[in-house]
């Protein structure tokens, strides 16, 4: 059975059988060996994991499965092997049957700075748009959510999800392997909307917002986290080229503009809930994640500023509600 049948029984009886449709053709295609080379050796790492039965599962307050005694005989080692076919792996940290996958980001620090000030997920439908392995899903299934549906559209983010959610089994998590501009218009479905670390990758920062506003219910609420510059009402920062090496960093706004945006996109109760510059131990390279990382994206002899002479990476938090 498909690990997403249980996403598209939840959408059938929504009444939104025109996008299960839609979201059976879009994954068959986004993850097909056409597409990637790299699928058929994906897949054969996924055939090889061991069928176990989990001791203990915890995803509130980390995401730790199982344990090394759960193994029952598979060679340790054997899985570490089989969890590095899906490198690199960027959210995170998980702990997997005993085994620490040490990911380039500490993705729980930005959910520890995020989750005091947005609503209980209790209950909730969630969409977490560019989610990566879906790390952040997983702490929101924790915190009680109903559904949560992470969207990236790199395959192999959503390889990794699909490695987890072999031990895991959720009914309430999944991550799929699409954009938010494949998303249907005016969709109006979820009652909490994610979007962390996207927003400065887009050429538009409006019609990102217009659309991540589509996919909200009346008054739902949005969490945005992105990029920021130290500055007032109107400063943005435009790249010439590159910023910390990222060729696809368009605008990155003070934290007064950003506020303007979202009011401007029809946003209400808008605030910026926390601001904080990224360390060299929230992003670093390790075993799991080998290639650069965030120390050789800074300049060697001030890690205040970018290789390029820029601001060094400064994140912001945004709440805002959805008319």
């Amino acid at each position: 059975m498909s690990v997403y049948q249980p996403l598209f029984n939840y959408l059938d009886d929504m009444g939104l059988s025109a996008w299960r449709e839609q979201l059976q053709s879009q994954i068959e295609t986004q993850l097909s060996v056409r597409r990637h080379g790299k699928m058929p050796m994906w897949q054969e790492a996924l055939n090889a994991l061991p069928n176990v039965d989990l001791s203990t599962m915890e995803l509130k307050n980390r995401v730790d499965i199982g344990t090394e005694g759960d193994l029952d005989g598979f060679p340790r080692e054997t899985l570490v092997d089989l969890l590095k076919t899906f490198h690199p792996w960027r959210k995170g940290p998980y702990r997997l049957l005993g085994i620490d996958i040490d990911t380039e980001w500490r993705s729980d620090w930005k959910w520890d700075r995020v989750l005091p000030h947005i609503q209980s997920l209790h209950g909730r439908r969630v969409l977490d748009v560019g989610g990566g392995n879906g790390y952040h899903g997983w702490r929101m299934q924790g915190e009680g959510a109903e559904l949560v549906i992470g969207i990236d559209p790199t395959a192999v983010f959503t390889m990794q999800y699909q490695l987890m959610q072999h031990f895991i089994k959720s009914d309430k998590h999944f991550v799929l392997p699409i954009g938010i501009e494949h998303m249907p218009e005016n969709l109006s479905l979820f009652d909490t909307v994610f979007s962390m670390g996207v927003l400065y990758h887009r050429r538009s920062p409006l019609k990102h917002l217009m659309e991540l506003r589509s996919c909200l219910r009346p008054k739902g609420e949005l969490v945005l986290e992105t990029l920021i510059i130290e500055g007032e009402l109107g400063m943005t920062l435009m790249p010439e080229t590159r910023y910390a090496k990222m060729k696809n960093t368009w605008f990155i706004p003070s934290a007064e503009t950003m506020m303007l945006w979202l009011r401007k996109c029809g946003f209400k109760n808008v605030r910026c809930v926390d601001e904080n510059v990224t360390s060299l131990n929230e992003q670093r390279r390790t075993d799991w994640m080998t290639f650069e990382s965030l120390a050789d994206y800074l300049d060697p002899t001030d890690n205040t500023k970018t290789i390029e002479g820029y601001p060094a990476p400064m994140r912001g938090v945004f709440i805002a509600t959805a008319p």
